[in-house]
Parts: C-alpha cells; structure tokens; sequence
C-alpha cells in the first residue's frame, strides 16, 4: 500500500513538473524508501542553504544521504563540487564519506556506512569555487542494529514544494527581522535636477554651426568652460562676420600706418625739419587709429573666440543628455543646442496629495521605486539625502503639494532626468515591528498570507496584519515571528501549488 502511494505522489509531481520527471527525483530504491521514511534536516549557512534527506544510521549499513545544496545568491543549484559527510564527537574517531560530484545539478547522493555506534555530531562539508562551506547539523544517532533504531520520521507537514521546482522558478526566501517602520504617505514623483545641475543651452545668435573637434554627442562628458562648437553669426544688415573681420584688419592697417608717420615725424623734429604742430597732430592721429583697433577687436571679439565663430562653452561640468542641432546646420537665434546635466546630486520631487499634508506633518526621510529598478532607493538625512523644501502651496489642478529631497544616486543605478517614481514620504519615528519583504506579503481576495518556509521542502499559509511599510519591507504586527524564512519570491507558486490534488513533491 505505501508503495502505491509513493507511485502516486511520482505521477503527480510529474504533473506538477509539466510532465517530465526530474533527473533528480528518484534517490534511491523505493521499496527502501516505503520502509522507512527518511529523516530530513534543513540548515542555512552564509552562502548556501542544505536540505538532507537519510534514513537512521545503523552500525555496517550503508545509509544513502541525499543533499540539496542551494545557493542562496541566487537560489539555483550548486552545479559543482564535492561533498563530505563528517560524523565526529562523542569520544570516537571521525568518520568522513564523500562523493565528488553531484549526480544532477544541487543533488548529491553520499553512502554513509557508520563503523561506531554512538551520538554523533553530522556535518556536511561541500567544497565549491568558493571555497569549502560547512554546515553543521547537530547530535544524530548511530545505532547498533536496525532493531535499534528509532521510529521513522513523519513527513514534512504543511505544502510540498520541491527542491527541483523552486530551482526551475523565480524563487527565493528571506528572514524575517526585527527592526522598525515609519509611518508613511504614498506620493507620485519625479527625477529632476539641481537649479544650478542642468543647463540648456541655446544659441545666442542666428548662425551656422561648425564642430570644435568632434560634434558633440549624447551621452559625451564635458567640463566647465569647455568649447563645444562654433557658431559663425549672421549679422543684421549688410553686416556680416567676413565684414568684422575686414574692419579689424583695416583697423590695424592704419594703426601700423599712423604709428610709422608719427615715427617720421618725430626725426624730422628733431632735425627742425618739420614744426612741433606735425607732431603733435600724427600722435593724435595714430591714438585714433589705436582706439578704431581696439573697437573693432571688442566687437569681433564679441561674436568669437578665436575659432572663426562665436565660442559655445559648457557651462558646467556635466553630461550631455540631448543633442537638438547638426555640424553645418542654421540656427536662429534662441534656438535650443544641447542640454546639460550634472546627475552627481539629485532631485526627487513627490506631490503629496493635500489630504495627506495633515498625517505627513514634518517629512523625516522618502524611499521611492522607478520602473526596471529592482530595489528601492532610500533618501535619509546624514546618509547622502536632505529634505530640501515642502511647498507653500496646494497645486490648483493636481491637488497636491511638492516634497522635494535632494540625494545622491546609488552606484549602478539607471535614473534618468524625468524619471516618474512611485514615492513613500516618511513621518515620525519608527515603531519596533517585524519586517520583512514587501514582495513577499500575498493579497488573496482582500487578505494578507505569507508563506513560512518550515523545512526544505514545505511552506506553510498565514494569514498576517500588516502596519507600515518602509522601502522594500513591510512591517508584520501578528502572524509571523523573526527569524522565521518567509518566501520573498515565487510565493504566487506555492500558493497554485496548493489548488492541485495531492503532493507536488519528489518521491524519495
């Protein structure tokens, strides 16, 4: 009879594995395994998660340990490595069984043959790229004789969900701690800039564009000062730039001419060739033609640089985030060329709505979520982020009154200028509660579950209440405790898994 219902429980996790067995769900044999039911442990280190499947250990009998290691970076299979099983402790001589190889992905079958009978401390040791990983389980019996042994474990209780289906999904499990949350409002924002972070720059000028080495691009980093192009004017009337540039050299032309008259003059005098009256007038007239020079450079130097054109420079340092114009292309004056921005310190501007304004009080901190970022960003006075301002006044179509916080964008993170945001503002202080992953907390028909991971293989419904969610976590006021593992990912699986009939387990 308990070999038919272990057929069964096959042919449903088939089912429940889209019709396809597992490579790894037959681990031993299973007339074996109906007469005794294995004992199964499930330990968290750092890095790796263990779930172990033996029957008892009895003196001269090889016992078949089937270890699950996950890695909890990612929890997906550890691929490689080799596996101790080390029974020491209680006065006797270690004992150590390995395999070196899994025999599919994160399954590792070891036969332990125990030579001393005792209470024996079991570890189980696997050895990967990132060095060997202990875990140790703890005191376990090692009997004399199969008479002696203990009765057979009960199976896990509570709903089955496989070690080979939560490595086929999107799946994942987090602690639950103690910590604190702060009351919050909920607000739409945006990315925006610093006033003095981004610039738009537009061409003084009606003219044709020319590059100052390679045409600026979107993306390209500049710095202060920093020439961009040039722009060659069109000037009004019959004045264009060639006709300021031919007054500038007519302008120096008669300065060399007045300078070398006044010379002339001046030897002539002091031979009584010519009267003082001369010279005086030549010096007049070579100061003239000095101060024509110098206007006509003033009005040549206004509209350029040096470069043929009128000098366009960054005027911060920044990056550039939009390029409007094309090498050779006319602009009219006014017309928009690049725009600037400096994204080093950031803007999140929320808009609270005003029937909020009265719970918010005075903001403490915000957190905020854009698309395609996973993780929220957390914006906390003395750690990179300042309130810089509540509004004054409520906006007459949204209804709402902007919150505005400066912050510094995390490493790695994609935010751009004009980015909407789903924002929290926070209000007060926090209040000590247990928190876990907001991810994780399940709305079924107006009520909150969370899925307890109670072994390896087996999860557990509870219906919790919810308080304040702060970021990526949510505080739980009753229903779980801290340091129970709750399912962060995939919980939307376990819940299906229970709708379908029988156990969506492996066969062991």
């Amino acid at each position: 009879m308990k070999l038919m219902m272990i057929l069964a429980a096959v042919a449903v996790t088939l089912m429940a594995c889209g019709g396809e067995a597992p490579e790894g769900h037959a681990h031993g044999d299973a007339a074996a395994d109906a007469a005794q039911a294995p004992q199964r442990l499930t330990h968290f280190g750092e890095k790796t998660e263990l779930f172990v499947e033996f029957p008892a250990l009895v003196v001269g009998q090889t016992a078949t340990f089937v270890a699950h290691f996950t890695q909890l970076a990612d929890f997906k299979p550890v691929a490689q490595g080799r596996v101790t099983v080390l029974l020491s402790g209680d006065g006797r001589a270690e004992e150590r069984f390995e395999v070196a190889a899994p025999t599919v992905p994160g399954i590792f079958k070891v036969g332990v043959t125990p030579a001393q009978p005792g209470d024996r401390d079991l570890s189980l040791i696997v050895n990967t790229a990132q060095g060997p990983l202990t875990h140790e389980l703890g005191p376990v019996t090692v009997f004399t004789d199969a008479k002696a042994a203990a009765p057979s474990v009960a199976a896990e209780g509570g709903i089955p969900f496989s070690k080979e289906q939560q490595w086929r999904v999107d799946f994942a499990t987090l602690e639950a701690v103690q910590g604190s949350a702060r009351p919050s409002v909920t607000a739409t924002a945006t990315i925006r800039a610093l006033p003095d972070g981004a610039a738009q720059m537009t061409a003084p000028v009606a003219g044709v564009l020319r590059s100052a080495g390679a045409f600026p691009r979107i993306g390209q980093v500049v710095k202060k000062g920093q020439v961009l192009l040039w722009l060659t004017p069109r000037l009004g009337g019959d004045t264009d730039y060639a006709a300021l540039q031919a007054t500038v050299s007519k302008a120096r032309i008669a300065l060399e001419a007045a300078r070398r008259e006044r010379a002339r003059l001046e030897a002539l005098f002091k031979e009584e060739a010519v009267p003082e009256r001369r010279v005086f007038e030549a010096r007049a007239t070579e100061a003239m033609a000095e101060a024509e020079a110098t206007a006509a450079h003033a009005r040549l130097g206004g509209l350029s640089d040096g470069g043929g054109g009128v000098a366009m420079r960054a005027p911060i340092d920044g990056r550039i985030v939009d390029v409007a114009v094309g090498a050779g292309g006319f602009v009219a004056e006014g017309a928009p060329l690049f725009h600037i921005a400096n994204s080093t310190r950031l803007w999140l501007e929320a808009r609270v709505a005003e029937s909020e304004m009265g719970r918010l009080g005075v903001p403490t901190a915000a957190a905020f979520w854009v698309d395609g970022v996973t993780h929220a960003v957390l914006i906390e006075p003395g750690k990179g982020g300042r309130l810089i301002a509540v509004g004054g006044m409520v906006d007459a179509v949204t209804r709402t009154v902007p919150v505005i916080f400066e912050f510094t964008p995390p490493a790695g993170t994609a935010l751009r200028l004009g980015m909407m945001a789903r924002a929290q503002v926070f209000a007060g202080a926090g209040q000590k509660a247990v928190l876990v992953p907001a991810s994780a907390v399940q709305d079924e028909s107006g009520t909150a579950v969370v899925y307890v991971q109670t072994g390896g293989e087996s999860f557990e419904r509870r219906i919790v209440q919810t308080g304040a969610r702060e970021g990526d976590r949510i505080a739980i006021v009753a229903g779980i405790e801290a340091g129970q593992r709750v399912v962060s990912r995939g919980a939307y699986l376990i819940r299906l898994s229970t709708s379908k009939a029988g156990p969506a387990g492996h066969a062991h």
